[in-house]
């Protein structure tokens, strides 16, 4: 079972003298931490503009990563691809993986929110074309080193030698967030390991995966590897002291979600590339946003030791075998808070997680 730590740099819900070189000063110190105890990656996404998350470039921040941990992996959590020049992403990934020994893990996204898409100048509605056009033209580069001549809808690029060449192949080491069935159906097409955040009924979670890997095995004819399942997690050996840290603090970020991506609104039923959304924000608001939450906290993989492994478990039991990132720091939480969860999980979690024997790849 591969096990990650992932980063989102977010000051939602602290206070307004916590600084954004603290947040930033704060999680390095938790990365560094991960790699000393034997996480196996650590994820960084690509955010702007909000207190939900700002990291404008995850290629930036994961190359200091590599310079300062040993072990660990290093996942974009994602790039995401219609707001980035797809020679760039390409010159980008190379020159990281290069840097890092090749430790890079090259996770990719189509992007959620109508607040940053605005900011960039960019329509949600070109978002599922501009994701399935400039892609192929971003892996077909780091498998040759040359990104071929494209005259396409929206990218018109003349032939370019990647620099540094790469010296290994991605294949094998490409994620794709994959939260909507035609998601899923796109990153089996492109060869990658699929990302998920745990909002959905687990039911669901099973169908999407199941999809996925159907589709996985018609193109490839060989078994897909298992997804990514990224919680938001509190880890105490404290039971009371858990349950209130989880409560707070993970349902404080569903409500950062809730604004930055505006997950109750009705826009996304009329923009093109997102019915799925269209119709789980529409199934929110008839639930009510109390009643989302307390189902979101229920979803979430937290509490002591022994309650995180339960989950995992039953989550098993529904889904099948998967591989883990879990998240630490969010929506106000103190830094000591985070860094409890993140040892504990390491000390008391880690070690029976790796002796579940959680396969590679999802069974037919």
């Amino acid at each position: 079972m591969q096990i990650g730590f992932q980063l989102l740099c977010q000051s939602w819900g602290y206070d307004p003298s916590v600084t954004d070189h603290q947040v930033y000063d704060e999680e390095m110190r938790l990365a560094l931490r991960a790699d000393e105890l034997g996480y196996d990656l650590i994820g960084i996404v690509e955010h702007h503009f909000e207190d939900y998350s700002f990291c404008p470039d995850n290629f930036v921040y994961l190359a200091n990563l590599a310079g300062r941990t040993k072990q660990a992996k290093l996942l974009t959590a994602a790039v995401i691809v219609p707001w980035n020049q797809p020679l760039r992403v390409a010159e980008k990934a190379a020159l990281l993986d290069e840097l890092s020994g090749g430790r890079l893990i090259l996770g990719l996204g189509r992007g959620l929110s109508r607040r940053e898409y605005n900011q960039f100048g960019i329509s949600m509605d070109d978002s599922r074309e501009l994701f399935d056009e400039a892609t192929p033209m971003i892996l077909k580069a780091l498998e040759s080193g040359v990104m071929e001549a494209h005259e396409g809808k929206h990218f018109k690029q003349p032939e370019a030698v990647i620099r540094p060449r790469p010296t290994k192949s991605f294949k094998g080491r490409l994620v794709q967030v994959a939260m909507s069935s035609d998601s899923v159906i796109e990153a089996a097409v492109h060869r990658a390991k699929i990302m998920q955040f745990t909002y959905k009924p687990l039911e669901v979670h099973r169908q999407e995966i199941d999809t996925y890997a159907a589709e996985y095995r018609r193109l490839h004819g060989e078994a897909p590897p298992v997804p990514f399942f990224t919680d938001l997690s509190v880890v105490d050996r404290d039971a009371g002291r858990a349950a209130d840290n989880a409560r707070k603090h993970i349902i404080g970020y569903l409500h950062s979600v809730m604004h930055h991506y505006e997950m109750m609104g009705e826009h996304y039923a009329n923009t093109q590339g997102y019915a799925d959304y269209g119709e789980s924000a529409a199934a929110m608001r008839e639930a009510g946003l109390e009643n989302v939450a307390e189902m979101y906290l229920a979803t979430q993989v937290h509490g002591t030791p022994q309650q995180v492994l339960d989950m995992v478990e039953q989550r098993r039991q529904i889904v099948g075998d998967f591989d883990m990132l879990t998240c630490f720091r969010f929506a106000g939480m103190p830094f000591d808070c985070a860094m409890r969860s993140l040892e504990v999980f390491a000390s008391d979690c880690m070690p029976e997680l790796r002796n579940l024997g959680m396969a590679e790849t999802r069974a037919a």
